[in-house]
This record gives C-alpha cells, structure tokens and sequence, in this order.
C-alpha cells in the first residue's frame, strides 16, 4: 500500500501557494507599546503579526534613530516567534535609504518583512525593491527580506496588479486614511468609519481591487484599520464582512484589544473546520481522487477542486488556533500538521 500523501503535496502547482501569514498584523511604533506587543505575541503564540512601526509612530525626523530602536527590538529575546517586521518611510523620503542602512546590516537575518508606505505606482515599489536588495546585499544577508506595500494613493490602485505581480511582494495592505484622504473631501470623513468604509462605493472598490490583483498573484490582501478600537462588536462585524464578503485573509490592527477579535473572525467555523477535516481525511485515504460526502443531511460530490478550498479552510484553522481558541480534530492534526 502505498504511503498517504500529504494534500499540500498533490493539490497545488509549483507557484501556486500563497504567503502562509497571520490573519492579523499589528501595528505599534511607541517604546513601550511596541515592547508590550512583542510580549503579547510572545504570550499567544505566532497568531498574528507585530509591525514596529517607523513611519507614523517615528518622531518627525527622528525616523533613523527609531530604526535603530526597531532593529534591537528586533533582535531582542522578546522576539520569540521570529514574526515582526518594520514599516520604512516612503521611497521618495529623505530618510528611506537611513532608515534601512539602520536597519538591514543590525536586524535584516530576523527582519520577517519590510512595509513600504505610500508608493505612487509600480515605479515606485520596483526602486523600493532595488534599494532595500542593493542594502541587503551589502550587507552581507543570505535572503531576500518579503516585501509588503500599502496600496492608498490613486496611481498605486490604478498599478495594483503589477504591484501585487512583483515578485518580491508577499502582501498588499489597503491605506484608508490616506486613500480617502486622496480624494481631496469628495469622499466624506464617514467613509473613513466602521460603517462607511462598506458602502462608500469608491473605497468598496478599491479594496475589491487590491483583493482580487492578490489573489491573482497568490499575494495575501491584508485589510486596513478600524478606528473605533474601543467597539468591539463594530470591529468583529468589520472583521467578518472583510473576510467573508470583500476576499481579504489579513487584517490590521492598531490597538491589542483588536487582536482577538479579529483572530477569531478570519478563524473558521467549528462546523467548517470538522467538515473539511472530514473531507481531506477521506480524500486522503482515497489517493486524492473524487470522493463522497455526506453533510448537513447531504451527500456532496468533491474532488482536487474543493479540496484546494478545504486544505485552505484548514490552513487557516491550524494558523488561528491559540489557547482558548477552536482547535482542529487531533486526527486532522496528526495527518497534515505532524512534522
């Protein structure tokens, strides 16, 4: 008999796969808010990002001394999962080629990605992308650092799909403020709120857009901020309307009291998680060929098409799961997540 194959070895084409990242990245740039995320994740475990953030949270023009903070942070033992990255200044700033010069040779090894803030189109993200490689390479780091960008200017949504075609790119987020911002007050301050931001038709349709240039290029669209941090119901319905209606499998926070509930909106269902266990375990034993299922009182018909979507069902579920959150059947684990 031969041996069971694993479903991320049959089920996808060599390129098929997109970034394997946490469902939500957070954001701090202040000193003790950034040492209290680290201990957070640390706590957690790596079921969401931390982005330091040297951009907003650096003081004007004490950019390249914040990225030496970042770069030690970085480095510190409070780094256990190895998941925090940076975000820069836009390439166009004086400080962008200091900031990296600060942060690349001291931090670039444990570095897990760069945020490029603000590119005005495609041109900028490739300089972005050439510089941040020309400082790498001198020094001295054995990889290329991921590259994520935020998509919140006019001619960056109008170049989205060559942004999110870069092969260096592994995430494009969606810049709200500065998106509504960009629009001169044709987009009123309401769009930029819980509600708004999922009717206003311009904004729906660039966040439709960066969704869909992503998941193009097996890129991971990461959905922008909810300001209203302290509305824990508006957020968990933003969360769940991002993920389920508008494509998007990454989301921002800003405040650690979002961390949860957005962890657990991008989470599967109990019942989807049991169902696609269910599904992938047969399959599995039937070599991966069409097989039947039956479930909620009917029998279904699948084969490699929907076990794509499955296995992606319980990556997600696998990736989300922390103590005190919905875990997968042992036997799902045992077969697919066992080293």
């Amino acid at each position: 008999m031969s041996p069971l194959r694993h479903p991320a070895d049959v089920l996808f084409e060599e390129g098929d796969a997109t970034p394997a990242l946490p469902v939500c990245d957070h954001y701090c740039g202040v000193d003790a808010r950034m040492r209290k995320s680290l201990a957070l994740q640390a706590e957690l475990g790596p079921v969401f990002d931390v982005t330091l953030d040297g951009e907003d949270g650096a003081p004007v023009g004490g950019e390249v001394e914040h990225a030496h903070l970042i770069a030690e942070l970085v480095n510190s033992p409070a780094n256990v999962h190895g998941r925090v990255g940076a975000r820069v200044v836009p390439v166009d700033h004086p400080a962008f080629l200091p900031m990296l010069e600060a942060l690349l040779p001291a931090a670039g090894q444990r570095l897990a990605w760069l945020m490029i803030p603000k590119p005005r189109h495609a041109q900028d993200l490739a300089l972005a992308a050439e510089q941040v490689d020309a400082v790498a390479a001198s020094a001295g780091l054995t990889r290329p650092i991921p590259l994520h960008a935020l998509v919140e200017t006019h001619g960056a949504l109008r170049d989205v799909w060559a942004m999110a075609a870069h092969p260096r790119i592994e995430s494009l987020s969606f810049g709200l403020m500065d998106f509504v911002s960009a629009h001169r007050g044709a987009i009123p301050q309401s769009a930029m709120g819980v509600e708004g931001q999922f009717s206003h038709p311009l904004v729906v349709r660039a966040k439709l857009e960066i969704a869909a240039a992503c998941h193009a290029h097996a890129k991971v669209p990461s959905h922008c901020v909810v300001t209203e941090f302290k509305d824990t119901a508006a957020l968990k319905a933003a969360a769940h309307r991002a993920a389920r209606e508008l494509g998007y499998t990454r989301m921002w926070s800003i405040h650690p009291d979002q961390i949860r509930p957005i962890v657990e909106a991008f989470t599967p269902s109990e019942d989807e998680i049991v169902q696609a266990s269910e599904i992938l375990l047969a399959a599995q034993a039937a070599d991966w060929g069409p097989i039947r299922h039956h479930h909620q009182g009917r029998d279904q018909l699948h084969d490699r098409a929907s076990f794509r979507y499955f296995w992606q069902v319980l990556q997600r579920a696998q990736a989300t799961a922390y103590s005190g959150g919905r875990q997968l059947p042992p036997e799902a684990v045992a077969a697919f997540f066992s080293a």
